[in-house]
């Protein structure tokens, strides 16, 4: 599984490459590049292609819609780690985005690839029908504002150093990361004309593999090494930040992410080995600890 999550990285990056030398030059490229590279999993990615392969969905399709979700994570690294944000100095082991360039480049930086994300979606390069790449940018139009990532973010701020309920957390989170995460799961039912009722059920579970995301991600801050991890860690608990582990304790969290897994793992069960990589990958989330 590892190896296929690194050809999909490396593929990703390479089209992103490639996108990015045909734009013409501007002061902001260096920045979008220094968001873009080199680290980064592309588990989200990798969530699109195992989807892509129960729905039988062509791999380099998925690659380009990939690299418009990179894009937008990329975007929402930058400004999460802005000072008026989380105020983090340290992304992807290396300095973040504002201490390399400046905030207000960051910012620009930021919007830019959120920008991009929707470019490559409309590309005619992109061989999709006009029908299906509105209904994607439509799909991802949504994840990213206010009622998904922007919106998610807003309520992490809101909810720091606040005794929130646990409902409210899980919410905030499902913005925050599910929301993305539900685009990669929907995309190739969407691709393959799959009825509204498959297409809901997908995006249903992408959430719940997003809170899967987000939770082990809460974990390894707990527990982990800035080092190894490649970001400041143990800082939640420091800023108080509103997380299932500050509200059930690390063991007990880490339970209900397994039985979350598990939930997700069976709802696949219908789909036999088509679904095996996607299984895989659920196991290694849940599992990482960077």
């Amino acid at each position: 599984m590892l190896n296929n999550l690194d050809k999909i990285a490396k593929d990703t990056n390479i089209f992103l490459k490639k996108y990015l030398k045909k734009q013409k030059k501007s002061g902001l490229i260096s920045a979008m590049n220094y968001g873009l590279f080199p680290e980064g999993k592309k588990i989200r990615s990798k969530i699109l292609v195992d989807v892509g392969k129960i729905f039988n969905v062509n791999y380099n399709i998925l690659i380009k819609v990939g690299a418009s979700v990179e894009c937008i994570h990329a975007y929402s690294l930058i400004h999460d780690d802005l000072p008026c944000m989380d105020n983090d100095i340290i992304r992807r082991g290396k300095s973040s985005a504002h201490i390399e360039f400046g905030e207000a480049t960051a910012v620009l930086a930021g919007n830019s690839l959120l920008a991009l994300a929707f470019e490559i979606l409309s590309d005619k390069q992109l061989n999709l029908s006009e029908k299906i790449k509105s209904k994607l940018i439509k799909k991802l139009s949504e994840c990213a504002g206010h009622s998904g990532i922007a919106g998610g973010q807003f309520l992490d701020l809101k909810f720091e150093k606040k005794k929130t309920p646990a409902e409210k957390v899980i919410d905030m989170q499902l913005k925050k990361t599910g929301k993305l995460f539900s685009f990669c799961s929907l995309v190739p039912a969407i691709i393959n004309n799959s009825s509204l009722k498959n297409i809901k059920k997908f995006e249903t579970m992408g959430s719940e593999i997003g809170l899967l995301f987000q939770i082990t991600d809460d974990l390894i801050d707990h527990l982990g090494v800035s080092k190894k991890v490649g970001k400041k860690t143990k800082k939640d608990h420091k800023i108080g930040k509103a997380t299932l582990i500050s509200l059930l304790g690390y063991k007990k969290t880490l339970i209900y992410a397994e039985k979350l897994r598990y939930k997700i793992v069976k709802k696949l069960d219908n789909y036999g080995k088509k679904s095996n990589s996607l299984k895989e990958t659920l196991m290694y989330i849940l599992k990482r600890r960077k």
